[in-house]
């Protein structure tokens, strides 16, 4: 079993009151630096309904569990009001800070602003719409604790998006060999990793895979989902899943051949070119054999040839620019250290 498992792996969620078990012991554990050394980022965009209740439950379960990190609440340019609420709701609690962004951004851009906001160590990325109960901070914390990089928490319970959610996720596991099962929950991490990767536009989808390409170490735990309390998903919708296979496409491209980019390019163009020679040939052949010519033919020995030239030619100019990259990348880890 995967550490900080639960025992119970089926789908319908076991008694409240075993997470919360899980919860006080693992705060019991807690040594005292890491009870203080992060911070619990909250994107939210268009919450009002449910930002009230957020910021007490946060710090009901900071006080019962002795946490003194930082909460990092991102307005991602809400219309609705969260901004003014929340800062109404948490008016007396120093552990609350607010940042805002002037119009909506999406998620990813909330994760890193906050992630410049702190010096703390340990990220938590926590939804806004209760779905998750602050109770597993300190389970995330536990495993943080014990080594791991990244922790993830794989949902447990009635989920609404659940075949769509699936089928990414295995697609994932498939294809990058990543050692968790759900991707896109709750999570905790290294702050530090957000530095030696980049997050393009809603690509916190796939922060565990670019991490792991990146030999960061990753495990999961069991956590309950509940219904939201108010307000509906913000990433939901059928663009939505044309958006996020077309970035899995990308993340796949990026991870697969940016370090080797001769492998696609100079490949395919070694394929086209010795196709060329091939059919042609078979136009000499045909031509001077059998006295048969047949002209579209030379057409796409040229056309064959032209096109696996400049594909091989484009892969020795991107080879070049992977090694630049690798410069760079190796410049950024000495400055690091």
């Amino acid at each position: 079993m995967v550490p900080g498992h639960l025992t119970v792996r089926n789908e319908e969620a076991p008694g409240e009151d075993v997470y919360l078990q899980a919860a006080a012991r693992a705060a019991e554990e807690l040594e005292a630096s890491v009870r203080a050394d992060f911070a619990v980022v909250v994107p939210a965009f268009n919450e009002a309904p449910v930002v009230r209740p957020l910021i007490q439950e946060l710090r009901e379960a900071f006080e019962r569990y002795g946490l003194e990190g930082e909460i990092l609440l991102v307005d991602d340019g809400s219309t609705d009001g969260t901004l003014e609420v929340a800062r109404e709701a948490g008016a007396d609690w120093d552990r609350l800070k607010l940042l805002r962004h002037p119009v909506n951004q999406g998620k990813t851009e909330a994760i890193l602003t906050a992630a410049e906001a702190t010096d703390r160590t340990y990220l938590i990325v926590f939804d806004a719409d209760l779905q998750h109960r602050p109770d597993e901070i300190p389970r995330l914390l536990k495993e943080l604790q014990a080594g791991w990089d990244i922790v993830c928490g794989r949902k447990v319970g009635p989920y609404g998006k659940q075949v769509v959610s699936s089928i990414y996720n295995r697609l994932s596991r498939l294809i990058f060999k990543v050692p968790v099962s759900d991707l896109n929950s709750i999570k905790g991490f290294r702050r530090e990793i957000l530095e030696e990767i980049r997050l393009r536009h809603d690509w916190h989808r796939f922060f565990v895979v670019l991490a792991h390409s990146r030999g960061r170490t990753a495990t999961e735990i069991d956590v309950p989902l509940f219904p939201r309390r108010a307000g509906d998903s913000k990433y939901s919708g059928r663009l939505r899943v044309v958006a996020g296979v077309i970035d899995l496409l990308t993340v796949s491209f990026l991870l697969f051949f940016s370090r080797k980019p001769l492998l696609l390019f100079g490949a395919s163009g070694l394929i086209l070119i010795v196709a060329g020679i091939l059919v042609g040939l078979v136009a000499l052949y045909l031509r001077f054999v059998h006295g048969f010519g047949f002209r579209p033919l030379l057409t796409l020995v040229l056309l064959l040839e032209t096109v696996g030239f400049v594909l091989f030619g484009f892969g020795l100019l991107a080879e070049m620019v992977a090694q630049l990259r690798e410069e760079m990348d190796a410049l950024k880890r000495k400055a690091r250290r």
